[in-house]
């Protein structure tokens, strides 16, 4: 008997970044964690398959890839309100994150998961702390991952070999569903040497990296009056680009950086809402992809983004693009759509596996439900997608041929444990300082 039948779906194919086409009455055959065929209803006999969805009404396309985020940062959520970035990260940031133990994290991505399944998120790269915590919450939400330490200089060379023995410790477990890669956090802070010594543990241990860089159109000026070089050529330089590489953000990318990264295997991770929130600017995504850099839909985390809902990254991302290019004919639904699936599978490091209900690929598919008000009338289903879809328009969530959520109900977290686990430690995370605890709007 074969694994797993949908049956009766419509299905949304995005081939080329010209044309997304919709495919309706079809049956998907779902052998262990890959996708066998896709038929038209009634090709497949349901009495041969252990486990049936019946999926009539439903919309069924390739799961989203959030490409870089800090999933357990969900647990400071509406700390760091209306402050500069400088702040943010000086004043805010920093300082919440030194009251971060271990079970924290492994709460944190619990919630994150969570609400990414809930959205329809079924990959995610994720940058932060205390990773073997965040390795098996991972492990238990059923979720895909690229899991990176974050490290600094500040953190010693002994966090370098530490970083490394998670990468084999955890790279293709949970049934491959966990890769690991290395994670500096960023050229500006990471120094050259440093840097030097994370490429070499990369192509040592054969893993790609992750890493913040051009983030801000500042910090590129910041670098070149400093060292006479930009932060994507200090990669360059260091042989940080020698290994696949996730740059998250991007929004300084000049012209020259454009052109070098295009002759290595690296991506760019876009979160519109994040740049917004914080007046960051924007990736150049239009130049990006023409010189063939692929750009990746992003989160980033939800203490800037406040939600890990990727829907309003990928509208976002369409209609600031429209609006820095002046024309609303840039950047259109297929073309949305394809950097939303094929293209943000590029980037997280599964071109060939990721991205598109096809034969052979890996079995992570969501089912929608576009019946609601806000999708009616259904003249486009592809419009719907990229500009209407809401995180409880996902009703069904299969990750690695796995049901991990059915009629909206996760299978594989207890959430209302997760999320009075969260709340039990929200007074103590909210404080910067000893004694001096964040005033919020609603304290």
């Amino acid at each position: 008997m074969s694994d797993l039948l949908i049956r009766n779906c419509t299905v949304v194919h995005v081939d080329t970044p010209q044309a997304a086409r919709v495919a309706v009455a079809q049956d998907i055959v779902i052998a262990g964690n890959r996708i066998h065929a896709v038929l038209p209803t009634g090709q497949a006999d349901p009495s041969r398959f252990s486990q049936v969805i019946d999926a009539r009404g439903l919309v069924a396309m390739p799961g989203l890839i959030n490409c870089h985020a800090h999933v357990p940062m969900v647990l400071f959520r509406g700390l760091a309100e209306d402050v500069s970035i400088d702040r943010w990260f000086n004043e805010y940031i920093w300082p919440l994150e030194n009251n971060l133990t271990p079970e924290d994290v492994h709460t944190g991505a619990l919630l994150g998961a969570a609400e990414m399944i809930r959205a329809g998120v079924t990959s995610v790269a994720d940058h932060y702390f205390h990773m073997d915590e965040n390795a098996t919450a991972v492990e238990q939400s059923g979720i895909r991952a690229l899991l990176g330490w974050a490290i600094f200089t500040s953190s010693g060379e002994a966090m370098i070999e530490r970083s490394g023995d998670f990468v084999s410790d955890w790279h293709g477990a949970a049934n491959g569903r966990i890769r690991a890669c290395m994670a500096p956090h960023a050229n500006y802070t990471c120094s050259d040497d440093y840097l030097r010594a994370v490429a070499h543990k990369a192509r040592e241990l054969g893993v790609s990296i992750h890493i913040h860089a051009a983030e801000t159109m500042s910090q590129t000026q910041a670098s070149l009056e400093k060292t006479g070089f930009t932060p994507i050529q200090t990669l360059e330089m260091t042989g940080i680009l020698d290994s696949p590489t996730i740059i998250a953000h991007g929004c300084g990318l000049l012209p020259e950086d454009i052109e070098i990264l295009s002759r290595y295997e690296a991506g760019v991770a876009h979160a519109p809402k994040t740049y917004l929130k914080l007046a960051m600017d924007l990736t150049p995504i239009l130049a990006a992809r023409a010189a063939g850099v692929p750009i990746g839909l992003a989160t980033d985390g939800a203490c800037s983004n406040n939600t890990l809902n990727l829907w309003e990254s990928l509208r976002l991302m369409a209609m600031t693009q429209k609006d820095r290019a002046g024309s609303p004919e840039v950047l259109p639904i297929p073309e949305a759509l394809y950097i939303a699936t094929r293209e943000s599978a590029r980037v997280f490091g599964l071109a060939n596996e990721l991205g598109a209900l096809t034969p052979g690929y890996l079995a992570d598919i969501i089912l929608l439900d576009l019946n609601g008000l806000h999708h009616q009338p259904l003249h486009s289903i592809s419009a719907s997608l990229v500009y209407n879809v809401e995180p409880p328009d996902v009703h069904t969530v299969i990750i690695d041929g796995e049901i991990v959520m059915h009629d909206r109900r996760i299978h594989t977290i207890d959430v209302p444990a997760v999320i009075s686990k969260a709340n039990g430690a929200k007074q103590r995370l909210a404080y910067r300082n000893p004694g001096q605890r964040i005033q919020t709007y609603n304290p």
